[in-house]
């Protein structure tokens, strides 16, 4: 009797509200005969838990936990201070720290793994759960990878450590992908793939026919992204309020919610509209989940999102694969998803007048938004569907080949 080959998943506080494409990915790799073992460090808060299978996904999951400082210290030990002392030396004391708050954590991986028969870890993330991965592959733990998801600056110390033991490691943009060679220099993995994230065309998809802005009804703009100032949803706000002052009958669902589970950004977000006197065009529905998200694109006119700094940006895809027209942010990795003018629109980040200049464009061009959002569409179904992450990852995991190397 032959067993299913099993790999890891390491998500930290798995299952957010932007986990979204995690899932897709597992479910991808589960639909493609590969058992998945689920590990995060710790729940989410409650407030950011929005998806009908987050109960699902944390039954799954295994909570590796806080550690006390005995245990940590204890852990520690279990790697030859050799792996990290150079590490440590160069870039200080806040790596040392790290290393012994997720020593404990690493050797609980590694013995669930080896009990679980999990032959290798994707850790997706390069914050401290990479760190975790490395530190049970060397105390005797599988093989690891990571993913590059965003700038490596916001993802802590000792990035040079926790790439250089990878068995490969996949980055979501080229432009993310070029700034490797500088930053890890001897330390970056031979194996490094550009690899966005992806969605699921066959679940987003349109089962209504999109109608376009006639005019007679009011402009229906839909948002979605945690509620953050560089996500820029108060320049959205602004844009709003200008459309409504030249007699636009604008209306904006914010679909998201901010990292303190709302008790953060969101208040700010609140003032802004009361202040503007939108409360009645702009509604902020906090985390939704994935067939909500759904419904409020199919019900959208336009899909609008005026992030300051994006990677890449899943929600866009999202409504692309719906066939709403996109409007995005000349941001980050955002022109690598859309290309102006031919998938969706970009404007430059921090302007609300361009912003609403974009939005009024589409909304009395109809034929154009026809084009955008069947174009959109031909762009996931091209380049980001889900699929391709989970075989990428199926395939360097288990060495079932060695696809083309950057």
């Amino acid at each position: 009797m032959t067993t299913s080959p099993r790999i890891g998943y390491l998500i930290p506080e798995f299952p957010g509200q932007t986990h979204i494409f995690f899932w897709r990915e597992i479910m991808a790799l589960e639909r493609m005969g590969i058992a998945v073992s689920l590990f995060s460090t710790r729940p989410p808060p409650k407030g950011l838990i929005a998806h009908k299978w987050s109960e699902e996904a944390m039954a799954r999951t295994e909570y590796l936990g806080a550690v006390d400082a005995v245990s940590a210290a204890k852990t520690a030990l279990s790697v030859a201070p050799t792996t990290y002392a150079r590490d440590v030396l160069r870039e200080g004391k806040e790596l040392g720290r790290d290393i012994a708050m997720t020593s404990a954590a690493a050797r609980l991986l590694w013995q669930s793994c080896r009990r679980q028969g999990v032959t290798h870890i994707h850790a997706h993330s390069c914050g401290r759960a990479a760190l975790v991965a490395m530190l049970a592959q060397r105390m005797g733990g599988p093989s690891y990878s990571l993913t590059l998801h965003g700038p490596m600056s916001d993802y802590g110390p000792g990035q040079r450590l926790k790439w250089r033991h990878a068995k490969f490691a996949t980055v979501i943009t080229e432009k993310l992908n070029a700034l490797l060679p500088a930053q890890l220099g001897a330390d970056k993995p031979k194996r490094v793939f550009v690899q966005p994230m992806g969605v699921d065309p066959n679940v987003l998809t349109r089962d209504i026919p999109y109608q376009t802005y006639t005019g007679k009804e009011p402009l229906h703009l839909f948002s979605c992204a945690r509620l953050n100032i560089v996500k820029g949803h108060q320049d959205l706000i602004d844009a709003v309020k200008t459309l409504r002052d030249k007699g636009i009958d604008v209306r904006l669902k914010i679909a998201g919610e901010d990292d303190d589970g709302g008790s953060g950004f969101r208040k700010v977000l609140e003032d802004k509209i009361a202040e503007l006197d939108l409360g009645s065009a702009v509604t902020l529905l906090g985390a939704i989940s994935a067939e909500e998200v759904r419904r409020n694109l199919l019900e959208a006119h336009l899909f609008v999102l005026a992030s300051w700094h994006e990677p890449l940006g899943v929600a866009y895809m999202e409504a692309m694969s719906c066939e709403v027209p996109t409007i995005g942010t000349n941001a980050g990795g955002v022109p690598e998803l859309i290309r102006h003018g031919i998938d969706g629109l970009l404007t430059e980040p921090q302007n609300p007048r361009a912003l609403a200049a974009a939005i009024q464009l589409l909304a009395t061009s109809p034929k154009d938004t026809m084009q955008l959002g069947k174009a959109g569409r031909a762009r996931i179904l091209d380049r980001f569907d889900c699929r391709k992450g989970a075989e990428l990852i199926a395939r360097e995991s288990l060495d079932l080949s060695i696809s083309k190397q950057i």
